[in-house]
């Protein structure tokens, strides 16, 4: 078992990679199985897999595929309906990838539950954000909504390797902020 704040600079990297996810399902996966691979973080007990190759290469691809698939006019609604799934998969998975130090029960509550619950909100939040800019412009703004969705993805997967605790209180500011807008507008 490793020491108390190794396995909480894992849950910290884990729940951000998982809310990375809800951005680009296949970002922080990628991320994380180039960390793996190159020794920068530990894999969870099962995870190397991660790291290899020929994983890095599917990943890239599905990588690739998924950010173009945002730009194209339609095809970014209908992946919004049918990803879901997806990216709570790909934020659990990334979660308990990295988590070490844990025993086994605990990993898996934690991605499935925290880790989940952050991907899943992150898509439906970014559902319904694309939807509000398609009404607005058109459909023009859905390639500048696409571009900060990734570039969200990718900083906050980049920071949950790099400065975990840091991705973890933007993940909370982020939440707080969505939580008071949503209380402002019942009122």
């Amino acid at each position: 078992m490793a020491e108390p704040v190794s396995a909480l600079l894992s849950i910290a990297t884990g729940l951000a990679l998982a809310a990375a996810a809800g951005f680009r399902a296949f970002v922080p996966l990628l991320a994380a199985g180039l960390a793996i691979h190159f020794g920068y973080v530990e894999a969870a007990p099962g995870f190397s897999w991660l790291g290899e190759p020929v994983v890095l290469v599917a990943l890239s691809v599905a990588t690739l595929a998924e950010i173009t698939a945002y730009y194209v006019p339609g095809v970014d609604h209908v992946l919004d309906m049918i990803a879901a799934p997806v990216a709570v998969a790909a934020g659990i998975v990334a979660a308990a990838g990295v988590m070490v130090g844990l025993p086994d029960w605990l990993r898996w509550l934690t991605a499935i539950g925290a880790g989940g619950a952050v991907s899943t909100a992150g898509h439906a939040l970014n559902a319904v954000g694309r939807a509000k800019t398609g009404l607005a412009s058109g459909g023009l703004g859905n390639p500048l909504y696409s571009t900060a969705e990734l570039a969200g993805s990718v900083m906050l997967a980049s920071l949950a390797l790099l400065l975990p605790l840091i991705a973890l209180v933007a993940v909370a500011a982020i939440v707080a902020w969505l939580l008071q807008r949503r209380r402002r507008r019942r009122v």
